[in-house]
């Protein structure tokens, strides 16, 4: 289910979907000037408080090497493929166990069906609402690190024995990327003498906050909406401030509406097409909603189950 085109005209749409390279690298420079100053910040003033605001802040930020890896699935990082590919990948998606070239035809399958029984994010979204306990439950997973144990255990896990030599030569070709870019930070890490900076500032995070926000930023885009056959409401928008976008919502993927409208447009025009759209009178009528909490309140909002007598 692809977005509309009508709602904005045709120079406003080229004007929007205009890439630069510079703004493409600055966007990437960012997100390691960020990690790097969080974990400066740590080792300058190691205190409890500047190691939890520094898992914080780097799990975000992991998140957001998430996002532009997927702004480079578009084709949106740089106007070269081959460079956008290249920077995805090394710069973005290996370092956080992914790899654009597999999640490239997922996502593209996503854009196609959004909201269909052939979206393969459906269950994302599909669940919610869910009770209050149920959401408890997973946040606990997600910061206790089991959510990261089963789902990057599965995607490192040989195939069984037995399997095709096929099958095998596509597994460690998934999984030579991340590893590689991994020993690579690890191995910075030990040069520079700041070793236990990768497992307690760059997995750590990974395995705890990152898997948080990412379900968080996964409700809010697509759970508990009011019409999925409507362009305008099968994605949502979630406007946010300083905070959230510090430690939640990085790099505008808070405007998923419009990212769903016009995937094409690099993520940092999504807030100008954001005011277009409503210039053009259409907030009342767009899945717009004010902060994550908001949004949260929506998703956790089924009764508990009443116990049964005995």
């Amino acid at each position: 289910m692809t977005g509309s085109t009508t709602y904005l005209s045709r120079e406003e749409l080229r004007q929007l979907r205009k890439r630069s390279d510079w703004r493409g690298a600055w966007l990437v420079f960012h997100a390691w000037a960020v990690i790097l100053g969080a974990m400066a910040l740590f080792v300058v003033y190691p205190h409890p408080v500047t190691f939890l605001l520094a898992i914080m802040i780097i799990g975000a930020r992991q998140l957001g090497l998430a996002i532009l890896m997927h702004d480079a699935a578009h084709g949106l990082l740089f106007r070269s493929r081959r460079i956008n590919d290249w920077v995805a990948n090394w710069l973005c998606s290996y370092p956080v166990f992914a790899d654009v070239n597999i999640y490239r035809p997922y996502h593209m399958t996503h854009h196609r069906n959004t909201q269909t029984a052939d979206d393969p994010d459906l269950a994302l979204s599909a669940p919610f609402p869910i009770t209050r306990s149920s959401f408890r439950r997973k946040t606990i997973r997600d910061l206790t690190g089991q959510t990261f144990v089963r789902q990057y255990g599965a995607l490192f896990s040989p195939p069984k024995d037995g399997a095709r030599g096929t099958d095998k030569k596509q597994f460690f070709g998934a999984i030579w990327g991340p590893i590689t870019a991994n020993l690579i930070l690890f191995g910075i890490a030990v040069i520079t003498g700041y070793w236990y900076l990768y497992p307690l500032l760059w997995v750590l995070p990974a395995a705890t906050w990152r898997m948080w926000v990412t379900r968080v930023r996964n409700i809010a885009e697509h759970a508990v909406l009011k019409d999925n056959d409507d362009p305008l409401k099968y994605a949502r928008t979630t406007l946010t401030g300083p905070l959230e976008r510090a430690f939640i919502a990085p790099y505008w993927v808070n405007y998923h509406l419009e990212h769903h409208l016009y995937m094409w447009i690099p993520c940092y025009n999504l807030p100008k097409a954001h005011r277009l759209l409503r210039k053009r009178g259409l907030l009342p009528e767009m899945e717009v909603r004010r902060g994550y909490v908001d949004v949260l309140r929506d998703a956790v909002s089924k009764p508990e189950p009443v116990p049964q007598a005995a």
